[in-house]
């Protein structure tokens, strides 16, 4: 790629060059002035330049990307629309429902469903941004690493990612988590880097075994290049583009996950404001009460929705094959 930049300038300063000669196609008797040559180069673009010119025309990312800045904003500040306290609860309106002042009424305990269910989105998307990164991270570098190098390296990392992915994870959850006893998000978290990272990792791998095959990279190796300067310089910026999509995808996959383990008990635990929990707390009064359960369900399903359209739309963008 490197090169392929070098010749293009080369070609360019030669063609300025016999222009001021008079001599050459750029020259004032030629057919192409040397400046269209350099405003061709000037508006060339790349692939991520060309997604992001898609991405703003996609109707389906502008609205995800809306419903997730404001899950992100109220995440951050949840007091902008929220004024009570999520852990403030009178058990005389337990079961009641709306009134004015509680859009959404209160939970067996008393508690304000409205004011729970905005706080409720700081610790999904805190989970499922972290848990996102980490799997992205370490899939990235045991999948780059193994399809760079290969051989030994590439070998036991395959088998040890077959082992778990024949890990259930619903499952490793109740198995792993039930002996934890913190009560903060770091847990589940972890639970989710530990057996979320083989996707990406196969991803990952893919990926770079395709790019490195390329001409750009075999020239630079045949120049000398090291191997950290070709898969930082050559390799990883190519490679990286369907893991970003994984990884978007599977963010939406972790909140619901972590809800999941938050209803069966074995997740997130009270007092931290979780979706999960509170689907459990109004599992059993769903007829009688029924908005204790819509309104975290509902909250859970855009927001889960919202990362797959998300997912989805970077997917098609980066996608060469749909140009």
């Amino acid at each position: 790629m490197d090169l392929a930049t070098s010749e293009g300038l080369t070609l360019e300063e030669d063609g300025g060059q016999g222009g001021a000669r008079g001599g050459g196609p750029g020259g004032p008797g030629g057919p192409v002035a040397g400046g269209a040559v350099g405003g061709s180069v000037g508006r060339a673009r790349s692939l991520w330049s060309d997604a992001w010119r898609d991405l703003r025309r996609n109707p389906v990312f502008v609205l995800s990307g809306l419903v997730i800045v404001f899950l992100v904003i109220i995440s951050i500040w949840p007091s902008l629309i929220a004024s009570g306290n999520p852990l403030s609860c009178d058990l005389a309106y337990a079961q009641d429902g709306s009134r004015p002042g509680h859009p959404f009424g209160f939970n067996g305990q008393g508690c304000d469903v409205y004011t729970r269910t905005v706080y409720g989105a700081r610790t999904s998307v805190v989970v499922g941004v972290l848990a996102s990164l980490g799997v992205a991270v370490a899939g990235s570098v045991l999948g780059g690493l193994a399809g760079f190098y290969g051989g030994s390296w590439d070998a036991v990392l395959s088998r040890i990612t077959d082992i778990f992915f024949g890990i259930p994870v619903v499952l490793g959850g109740l198995v792993l988590l039930s002996v934890v006893t913190s009560t903060t998000v770091w847990p589940v978290i972890g639970f989710m880097v530990l057996l979320g990272w083989p996707q990406i990792s196969r991803i990952a791998r893919g990926s770079v075994i395709t790019v490195k095959q390329n001409d750009y990279v075999q020239a630079a190796r045949a120049l000398g290049a090291s191997s950290p300067r070709m898969m930082l310089r050559h390799v990883l910026p190519n490679a990286v583009a369907p893991v970003i999509v994984v990884a978007t995808i599977a963010l939406g996959t972790f909140i619901a996950l972590e809800a999941t383990l938050s209803y069966l008990g074995v997740g997130l635990k009270p007092p931290t404001v979780s979706w999960g929990i509170d689907i459990s707390d109004a599992s059993p009064y769903i007829r009688n009460a029924p908005h204790m359960l819509l309104w975290p369900a509902g909250a859970l399903a855009v927001t889960v929705l919202a990362f797959i359209m998300l997912g989805d739309a970077v997917r098609d963008a980066l996608d060469p094959k749909l140009r």
